[in-house]
């Protein structure tokens, strides 16, 4: 495995134009300090598994494994917090089960391909920015609500993200 080329890749929930244009509104009400650095429009988006680095030769296998069934479902969002480490988020006002799930049946389908999963609790959030400690959160922004009928197997590239497999 040590000659294998590698991908970065995750799981996620990829958002349409319409939330993608209420994430960036979200992300450009918050106050940044100097040296924040916001998440891209392109890049904004909610992880439901990071993997790491993967051999490409395990693609395929992945593609056909994470095909899990899921009810589509709905996300209020409206929760802007600041997480330790200055990372600055969007949560929703909770997490509904349908989405709770699709993360448990992905996670699961994960461990039967012997890859490792995330053992800290779910939080569903979208990051709006990195190196943000001293940040002021807006008081409020635009009402989102994402409805979600798809997930997506996502790789990480120098030059962005792009959709590998989208499941829905």
């Amino acid at each position: 495995m040590n000659g294998d080329a590698q991908s970065r890749l995750f799981i996620a929930l990829w958002p349409d134009p319409q939330v993608r244009h209420v994430l960036r509104a979200w992300r450009d009400a918050w106050n940044w300090p100097r040296g924040a650095t916001p998440v891209k429009n392109e890049r904004l988006h909610m992880t439901l598994h990071f993997l790491g680095s993967v051999s490409t030769a395990r693609i395929a296998e992945l593609r056909e494994a994470l095909a899990v069934p899921f009810e589509p479902f709905a996300i209020e969002f409206g929760q802007p917090k600041l997480w330790p480490h200055g990372i600055a988020v969007l949560e929703p006002h909770a997490a509904p089960g349908q989405l709770v799930q699709l993360h448990a049946d992905l996670g699961g389908a994960l461990q039967r391909l012997d890859m490792p999963v995330e053992e800290r609790a779910f939080k569903p959030h979208v990051t709006m920015a990195r190196r943000a400690v001293k940040a002021a959160p807006p008081e409020g922004g635009p009402a989102l609500t994402w409805a979600v009928d798809s997930y997506a197997l996502m790789e990480s590239t120098a030059g962005g993200y792009s959709v590998l497999q989208q499941y829905s």
